[in-house]
């Protein structure tokens, strides 16, 4: 393994923003039109082992199927199955901290999604805790036409 000699390098702390395209490929960019387009949001199901996922992907990850195009509708409710608080600001998050940031298993659903849960103050989230989603006014043609997610009432 070679060593590098590091006595003589400048370092500079900080952060470095880095603007890029992302390419959700075919399965995504259907689950992100179909939420734009039809507020309607898509997990993709596994016929051999009956799976359903969301996000979609191409792929049972048990199976090995090709699941690209068994869409199913799901609910827009779930529930909360893990949490954090986020606590600090940053241009490039989606809101002012504090907020709340959950991996939320829609109705429906075998995996869990991550996203925004307002309504609650965070100091009493819990997990289990019922959601529903909350569309957003103007869409982006990103996850956040789900603007976020509020406790079912």
């Amino acid at each position: 393994m070679a060593t590098f000699d590091t006595s003589d390098c400048y370092v500079v702390e900080g952060k470095l923003a880095l603007p890029y395209t992302y390419f959700a490929g075919r399965v995504g960019s259907t689950f992100i039109t179909t939420l734009r387009d039809q507020r309607k949001i898509m997990g993709v199901k596994c016929n051999a082992c009956g799976k359903v996922f969301v996000p979609p992907r191409q792929t049972c990850e048990r199976c090995m199927e090709d699941i690209r195009n068994n869409w199913v509708a799901l609910s827009d409710t779930g529930e909360v199955v893990n949490f954090t608080v986020v606590r600090y600001d940053d241009k490039h998050l989606p809101r002012k901290a504090p907020f709340v940031l959950a991996m939320i298993k829609l109705d429906g659903a075998d995996t869990p999604m991550a996203h925004i849960v307002e309504g609650i103050d965070p100091e009493n989230m819990t997990e289990g805790l019922k959601v529903k989603a909350v569309f957003a006014d103007q869409t982006t043609n990103t996850i956040l036409d789900i603007d976020h997610f509020e406790p079912v009432k």
